[in-house]
């Protein structure tokens, strides 16, 4: 967690301040030189995290960030976005297989399910080319570079403003945007 706080977004990704650094109690370090490397005691201030109620409140929080950041690694791929997407769409919205397969039609013209697309002519950005781009805010700040974010917003967008995926391709169709 401390590693996300400290990272800043830029034009280029992450950038990392040069001056953080990580500054333990003096008893911590002490405790550190003492303890088997097996022991968590000393990583969490000299209490045990094996029959405590935060030691599953701290796995689970960690069993999420890691399941997040797989998520959005697995996206930043055509296939990878194709699975988040297909997974969000069926399990969170309760759409079928067919809804799926309108919504992978729609985004292959949209974008390729590149979450890198950009359209300079109108500025449409991302995997379901939200226009204007800023409009992913809605979801997280980070619709620039997390898949995730615009997979999440199409969604949002396509069951708000069409109902269904398959609404949505059509208009595409007929209308060559949606």
């Amino acid at each position: 967690m401390l590693f996300l706080a400290t990272a800043q977004p830029s034009a280029y990704g992450l950038e990392f301040p040069m001056t953080t650094h990580l500054a333990l109690p003096d008893q911590l370090e002490e405790r550190a030189f003492a303890a088997t490397p097996n022991s968590t005691d000393v990583l969490y201030g000299g209490f045990s995290l094996k029959a405590s109620a935060k030691s599953s409140l701290f796995s689970s929080e960690l069993a999420l960030v890691s399941n997040v950041s797989k998520q959005v690694e697995m996206a930043r791929t055509q296939m990878g976005a194709k699975k988040v997407a297909k997974a969000i769409l069926i399990d969170e919205y309760g759409y079928d297989e067919k809804e799926y397969s309108c919504l992978n039609r729609l985004w292959m013209k949209e974008s390729h399910w590149n979450y890198k697309a950009h359209n300079y002519r109108s500025g449409a950005h991302g995997i379901a080319q939200a226009l204007p781009a800023v409009k992913m805010e809605v979801i997280a700040t980070d619709w620039r570079t997390n898949p995730v974010t615009q997979i999440r917003w199409g969604i949002r967008y396509i069951d708000i403003r069409y109902d269904t995926p398959c609404k949505a391709w059509a208009k595409w169709k007929s209308h060559r945007f949606y």
